[in-house]
């Protein structure tokens, strides 16, 4: 007997709404999403589309009433609930557009729960734009399969997030003087965590002693090379969901 083809099928494009899903409901497409079904993806009547709405998990609907511009999804099934992330949190300063935009989707690739842009006296860039980071996430989430999207929050200036900084949350950061190596940090320092990484100058003096005083803060190295902001970002998010979050 042939073999039961797989449902939905694995190659359903995923596209990522912003309004509440369930089955039975009819989502109406156009703009540049219609775009992307109809001229891009190639979807004819009755093709499986699956969506997911960063509320309720992951849903697979009908492809209907396509026309040039616009279609018509139709919700079959939920396929995924909702996803539970590691309580991670990356802390980063603002960086070249190219470079923040990577991060924010590796960050959301890499399972991270809250992507906190911080402002530090060093930075090059002192405004981002946060729309664009919010599509970088949201394409990010589409291809890797999340169903729920990292929080973006609005940028805070370094004092203001040690001053807020929530008790309970360890804060490791990476300290271009040196600090504990960070496999060997992580083994004593479990729960909620976040990693507050600087822009290309590094933190200057005043913010460094600032962060080491922070009673949450934890100094750490991330080996024996000097690190571009994102690559560390990258880096230091990918140990942590290794040793402590949800790939083991």
């Amino acid at each position: 007997m042939p073999a039961t083809p797989a449902w939905p099928p694995q190659s359903a494009p995923r596209l990522y709404v912003d309004a509440p899903l369930a089955e039975g409901a009819v989502v109406p497409i156009d703009g540049n999403p219609a775009h992307y079904l109809i001229s891009v993806m190639r979807v004819k009547d009755g093709d499986i589309v699956l969506l997911f709405d960063n509320r309720t998990g992951e849903w697979a609907a009908q492809a209907r009433d396509i026309r040039k511009r616009d279609l018509s999804l139709h919700i079959v099934r939920q396929t995924k609930p909702l996803e539970s992330v590691p309580d991670f949190w990356l802390c980063v300063a603002p960086i070249k557009k190219g470079r923040i935009d990577l991060v924010a989707e590796k960050a959301c690739e890499l399972g991270v729960a809250k992507l906190q842009p911080v402002l530090t006296r060093r930075a090059v860039v002192d405004k981002l734009n946060l729309s664009r980071l919010h599509a970088h996430l949201v394409e990010a989430a589409e291809q890797c399969g999340r169903t729920a999207l990292p929080d973006l929050a609005d940028m805070v200036k370094l004092p203001d997030l040690l001053k807020n900084w929530p008790a309970g949350r360890h804060l490791f950061f990476a300290d271009e003087q040196g600090g504990t190596p960070m496999t060997d940090a992580l083994v004593t320092h479990k729960g909620p965590a976040a990693f507050l990484i600087g822009p290309e100058g590094g933190f200057d003096e005043d913010e460094r002693a600032a962060i080491r005083a922070h009673p949450s803060a934890i100094s750490i190295s991330l080996g024996p090379r000097i690190l571009r902001a994102e690559t560390a970002a990258i880096s230091a998010t990918a140990i942590w969901m290794a040793q402590c979050g949800d790939w083991g």
